[in-house]
């Protein structure tokens, strides 16, 4: 089955712009059909199972701390990038057929059913289950920490996405997915970083201290 990177593409930079509070420079160059023809190793299992949990981890807490504080960036950008985020995870792991819910043996069938009916909140990894319940507490307080959650949950997701970049390894098809998310990462750490500015929060994610403070970042 081949995976359509090109139009997931094209949908993702749509989303982008008109999804994360502000303007995207996000390059919009890349234009390939990616076939996923490499066998998996053990830890490029691990790093498809992960990313997709981390992903519904991102909708997932910016939904529920919108629900509290309804705001621009955590609505758009749960429902509309997250929601691709996940779908083109999902592709690669519907072509492998593996399943991503019982890590302990992948060689069980991809089901969509089975990830659908995935309670909110709910993960098969333990320590990103653990995280969202640490980042509910912290983001449920106020306006400002939920935003600032957005910070933290981006700055991690790039971090992940770099180390599982690097265990793709010649895995074209995991390579420019892996890419892709974490250049809409970008945006949405920016998106986050202008929306504590509107609110007087001078340094915007900085504020949060230097592990979150990352003007590096393309923006």
């Amino acid at each position: 089955m081949k995976i359509r990177v090109k139009r997931a593409i094209f949908l993702l930079m749509m989303l982008l712009l008109s999804g994360c509070g502000g303007s995207s420079n996000e390059n919009t160059t890349l234009d390939l059909v990616t076939s996923p023809t490499q066998a998996l190793n053990q830890e490029q299992k691990y790093a498809l199972a992960y990313m997709w949990h981390e992903e519904k981890l991102a909708k997932e807490i910016y939904l529920q701390l919108n629900q509290l504080y309804p705001t621009q960036q955590l609505e758009n950008i749960a429902t509309r990038s997250e929601v691709e985020h996940i779908r083109l995870v999902e592709n690669l792991v519907q072509s492998y057929d593996i399943n991503v819910t019982n890590i302990a043996d992948y060689e069980i069938n991809y089901s969509a059913k089975e990830l659908e009916s995935m309670p909110v909140g709910k993960f098969a990894i333990p320590e990103i289950e653990s995280l969202y319940n640490e980042l509910y507490d912290y983001g449920r307080v106020s306006q400002r920490a939920s935003l600032e959650v957005g910070c933290m949950v981006e700055v991690v997701d790039i971090i992940d996405l770099e180390k599982y970049i690097l265990i793709a390894d010649t895995n074209q098809a995991m390579i420019d997915t892996f890419t892709l998310l974490k250049n809409g990462s970008y945006e949405h750490y920016w998106a986050f970083d202008k929306g504590l500015k509107s609110m007087g929060v001078v340094d915007g994610c900085c504020s949060l201290g230097s592990e979150y403070c990352h003007l590096e970042y393309p923006n």
